[in-house]
């Protein structure tokens, strides 16, 4: 009869047991599918952000500049086997307002949201435009040797080469660079809060200075 009462008990105690260890599995088993799903839609969320943010950084940043300056152009034409000479001059007074920009439109990432990493595949180059007001004085021109599309064409071209010189030689495209890196910034430390990685043509960007170094 003991025997009996001590099975009974122990099949009770066995189910019992048994129950309460399939309870714990299932809660365990709950509580990861949750965290799971937590954690999923913060990575979703995370990455949302970020593309909003590279979305807001996607505009034209363009830095202006104004240069003036005077050529000198003259030219001689010999005719009638080279014993008389047709001259023609002119003093061309020059007014270029210059630009320096980039179009962050053309920004290229990839997110990959199972290593948190944000990726800058393509960072658009500089564009310079010279927008030039050319402006002709003491205007001669010998019957022989008037002046005519191609001496337009020479001036404009001589004046295009001057100002490319003169915004090498400003701080135009290190204002333009500035711009770009302050930009490129709002991205750099949104990743850097949500403990995301951001890289450029394959290297880790792990400061402002790793930013400042690339060749944009």
């Amino acid at each position: 009869m003991a025997q009996v009462e001590f099975g009974l008990w122990f099949i009770h105690m066995y189910r019992f047991l048994a129950g309460v260890l399939l309870t714990l599995i299932l809660a365990i088993s709950i509580f990861f599918l949750l965290q799971r799903k937590e954690e999923k839609e913060e990575l979703r969320l995370n990455s949302a952000m970020i593309q909003q943010q590279i979305n807001q950084v996607g505009k034209l940043v363009v830095t202006e500049g104004n240069f003036s300056q005077i050529v000198s152009y003259r030219n001689t034409r010999r005719n009638y086997l080279d014993i008389f000479a047709a001259n023609k001059k002119a003093l061309v007074v020059v007014n270029a307002k210059v630009t320096v920009g980039y179009d962050l439109r053309e920004i290229k990432t990839e997110i990959d949201e199972a290593n948190k990493t944000v990726r800058l595949v393509h960072i658009p180059p500089p564009e310079i435009n010279i927008y030039p007001d050319i402006e002709y004085y003491d205007v001669t021109q010998d019957y022989f040797n008037k002046f005519g599309a191609e001496d337009y064409n020479k001036i404009k071209n001589r004046v295009n080469q001057m100002m490319e010189e003169k915004i090498k030689q400003s701080n135009l495209e290190s204002n333009a660079k500035e711009r770009l890196l302050s930009e490129l910034a709002k991205i750099y430390i949104l990743t850097q809060s949500m403990g995301w990685t951001l890289t450029y043509e394959e290297s880790i960007i792990e400061s402002m200075d790793d930013l400042d170094r690339f060749q944009f």
